[in-house]
């Protein structure tokens, strides 16, 4: 195989966060592992959290069969990237536009939000050592087992009805600031109005009586947050088995569960403010600049804008920057819809494509001894085999085996054909890519 040619396979790289499931039970160590990185070998005491596949100079990928930089590569062969994707997002020196990663999560994310672009390269200038690129960094999860998470802010009335129904939350907020936000007509709706993805019905003073809400909550002195949490944790497990009345008992469990992991910190209280989703695989949420959020269990495809920009507020060792986090949040409230993306399918292939530029993802899923074509894209992508095997096809009866745990790079303006193997089991990979329209 030539160095230059369209199609080759990539070491990928793993990053190990307390946050990540232990040992096999791990698809990014699975994958890790049967992709042969060199070094690589299960500890079962280790925490495997992220599998990193691009061009981050955190922890770039490198060219399988040289061991060269991915991104050095790529800047030696402009072609692979392709002219138009190079004009628009200024990747002549070889970095892609996006990050591509596998999560195991096994315990809570932190409380989180992502910078915009603007700020992203206030915070870097401002902060170099904590915010290492000047980057925005929208994402999306891809659920590949049941997953939880954390997206966005609850629709108002939600919150209110928290607010009244929890004592011990409401007693975060100084008086004037909680009647200010539950006179709200919006805050006393019967029903929340269903939002369409990328529409924003607050006005102002409803986003600013949010954010002092918020505000009051995470910025709330120690000694008394870690008081009314604890005050609710003990009526909470008092209530186990019991009916919970006016709070569910999925929020009832989520905040057990964050305190068990968290115990004594200000982010479980996120649990009454932000939608918990439950996604089954297959299922993706997408998350703008500025919106709060947090992954809680499971595995997911996670692909964003070339970043490792983290704005944290809690359930965190890390560090916490409560001030950035506050002032850059949108602030807007609407139901979990918001932030689902919804596929399209077209024979084999789902198409996942968020709202932005930097990315999107399609699924291959094919039977065995099935075949699946893709047309050329005018754009790089990266793509790893999570089920079972085959041959990927290009060019002139070019070909490449692919198995388990396998990440391929495809070049730009190169067709390719998908193969499952014949041994029964299909095959399933996920491929990102960038298409400038």
């Amino acid at each position: 195989m030539s160095s230059t040619s369209a199609v080759f396979k990539v070491t990928p790289t793993t990053q190990e966060y307390d946050w990540g499931r232990v040992g096999g039970t791990s698809k990014v160590a699975q994958f890790a592992a049967a992709s042969a990185i060199p070094g690589f070998a299960i500890d079962d005491a280790r925490p495997y959290a992220e599998l990193w596949m691009g061009t981050h100079p955190k922890s770039p990928s490198r060219v399988a069969s040289t061991n060269k930089i991915l991104l050095e590569h790529l800047a030696a062969n402009p072609s692979l990237i392709g002219q138009k994707v190079i004009d628009h997002f200024g990747a002549a020196d070889g970095n892609l536009p996006f990050l591509f990663k596998v999560l195991s999560i096994a315990k809570a994310l932190s409380i989180q939000t992502h910078p915009d672009k603007k700020t992203a390269e206030q915070l870097h200038l401002q902060q170099p050592d904590i915010y290492k690129d000047p980057n925005h960094k929208p994402e999306m999860a891809l659920a590949l087992t049941p997953f939880l998470a954390l997206c966005g802010f609850r629709p108002l009335p939600e919150i209110a009805h928290h607010l009244r129904a929890t004592a011990e939350l409401a007693a975060l907020i100084p008086p004037p600031i909680l009647d200010q936000f539950l006179s709200l007509p919006a805050t006393n709706a019967s029903q929340s109005v269903t939002t369409s993805p990328g529409s924003d019905p607050m006005g102002p003073e409803a986003k600013k009586a949010l954010r002092d809400i918020f505000s009051a909550i995470m910025t709330t002195e120690e000694n008394v947050f870690k008081a009314q949490l604890s005050n609710l944790v003990k009526r909470y497990e008092n209530e186990v088995g019991k009916d919970t009345g006016a709070i569910s008992r999925d929020i009832v469990e989520l905040v057990l569960r964050l305190n068990t992991q968290f115990p004594g910190d200000i982010g479980v209280f996120c649990a009454f403010m932000l939608n918990f989703v439950k996604l089954q695989p297959g299922e993706a949420i997408f998350l703008g600049a500025g919106e709060p959020h947090a992954y809680i269990k499971g595995d997911c495809m996670e692909c964003m804008a070339n970043s490792d920009n983290v704005i944290r507020a809690g359930l965190t060792p890390k560090l916490r920057d409560v001030p950035n986090l506050i002032s850059g949040l949108t602030y807007a409230a609407a139901p979990p819809t918001k932030h689902v993306v919804q596929p399209v399918t077209d024979e084999a292939s789902t198409l996942y494509d968020p709202p932005i530029p930097e990315f999107s993802v399609v699924q291959v899923k094919l039977g065995a001894r099935r075949k699946e074509a893709h047309p050329a894209i005018e754009g790089p992508s990266v793509m790893i085999v999570t089920t079972g095997g085959g041959n990927i096809l290009w060019g002139d009866g070019e070909s490449l085996a692919l198995r388990l745990g396998d990440v391929v790079f495809v070049g730009a303006s190169m067709p390719v054909e998908f193969v499952a193997s014949d041994d029964g089991n299909e095959l399933v990979a996920y491929r990102a890519f960038v298409e400038v329209q």
